[in-house]
């Protein structure tokens, strides 16, 4: 999928990189508006942080072009390869990477070796730094001495402090613990804001994706799988391995009965455990399906209502018969697994619903709720 934009301040142009017969990174294109917050997501191997480590210039690409604020800094074919320290880029890792040996102000100043600004100057910088990620009454204390979350702001500190063309993001709230988490993620979607650097974000968290970025790539074996708002790739999700990755979703085979192109429906029967259960409509996207074809439908777990069986309906919604096997209260939500035909399908319920495990039910959903696949 090749999606560069038109005036990227950063480049990705078609680049590939393979490890001895492995391709890690396969044709993979895009670009990023200054000031930009883009997330590569996705599991394990699937190429995201080779790709930033592409634009860092920690790995030397096979072919394709990588071009930051108008510079060329990666073209094999023109055999350039700029070195990481010549790309003015800011990196915040995984692991925090604060000097241990080192005071607080100490560390963020590391940054400001090679910029020849007096003491004066550099002593404002550091201090103004700290005090946007809110470390400005730590300035003097040993490194060593500080949480998990405040480490990672010194980095982050250090990170913007010589004022990067971009910022890039390995990972770096995955070492704390899942309410910290929670408010570092808006901490740093703030303080990318209010600096206004172009920004590549690594994760395998689809929530934190959710939160921080303008765009999401969403990678899977090299490939990108899907670009878009965080709010567009969970509702239309492009294929079956976006719409599993992306949230939770269940996920039937399908067959197209008929194509109504004008508003973009289609008449399915759905594999629900061993019986064709024929859906009223589904909505599809781009994939112009016809008749005959087969895919997947997709429909996401809070998208289903549970109602006691032989409720009405609202008109126009699909609905399928099922008994409730389990009754899961998630705190702010129940969770209902209802067995279908010998399928289990997974429904996310507010706690207002109360139905009793073994009861049948009928699970409804709404046309638009209901997205059709390509296979």
């Amino acid at each position: 999928m090749k999606a560069p934009a038109a005036a990227a301040f950063l480049e990705v142009d078609d680049i590939e990189k393979t490890f001895k017969e492995t391709k890690a990174v396969d044709q993979v294109s895009f670009g990023l508006r200054n000031g930009e917050f883009l997330t590569l997501l996705g599991p394990s191997g699937c190429g995201k942080t080779t790709t930033l480590r592409a634009i860092a210039g920690f790995e030397t690409i096979d072919s394709g072009r990588i071009v930051i604020d108008g510079r060329t800094v990666s073209d094999p074919a023109q055999s350039i390869h700029t070195p990481p320290e010549k790309r003015s880029f800011g990196m915040v890792f995984q692991s925090y990477a604060v000097w241990p040996h080192m005071t607080v102000a100490e560390n963020v100043a590391y940054g400001l070796h090679n910029m020849h600004l007096s003491r004066a100057d550099a002593k404002a910088r550091v201090q103004r730094v700290l005090a946007m990620v809110g470390l400005e009454g730590q300035i003097d204390r040993p490194a060593t001495m500080l949480s998990g979350g405040q480490q990672q702001r010194v980095a982050l500190a250090r990170a913007i402090i010589y004022e990067p063309k971009v910022l890039l993001f390995d990972e770096p709230l995955s070492n704390l613990d899942a309410k910290l988490r929670e408010r570092m993620r808006l901490e740093l979607r703030r303080l990318q804001a209010e600096v206004g650097i172009t920004s590549v974000y690594v994760t395998h968290d689809q929530e934190e994706a959710m939160v921080v970025s303008d765009r999401v790539i969403v990678m899977d074996h090299g490939r990108i799988q899907q670009i878009g708002a965080p709010q567009e790739i969970y509702d239309r999700p492009m294929n079956r391995f976006v719409a599993q990755f992306i949230g939770s979703a269940n996920i039937f085979p399908a067959r197209v009965r008929e194509v109504d192109g004008a508003r973009k429906r289609v008449l399915v029967e759905a594999e629900v455990g061993d019986r064709a259960v024929p859906l009223k409509s589904a909505f599809y996207q781009e994939q112009h399906p016809q008749a005959g074809a087969g895919g997947f439908v997709c429909i996401r777990n809070e998208s289903i209502s549970v109602l006691a069986q032989g409720s009405p309906a609202e008109a126009g919604r699909n609905v399928i018969a099922g008994v409730v096997q389990r009754r899961i209260n998630m705190g702010s939500y129940v969770e209902y697994l209802v067995v279908a035909n010998g399928h289990e399908i997974a429904v996310r319920a507010p706690r207002s619903v109360t139905i009793a495990e073994n009861n049948a039910v009928d699970l409804a959903f709404a046309e638009e709720n209901c997205l059709y696949l390509a296979d």
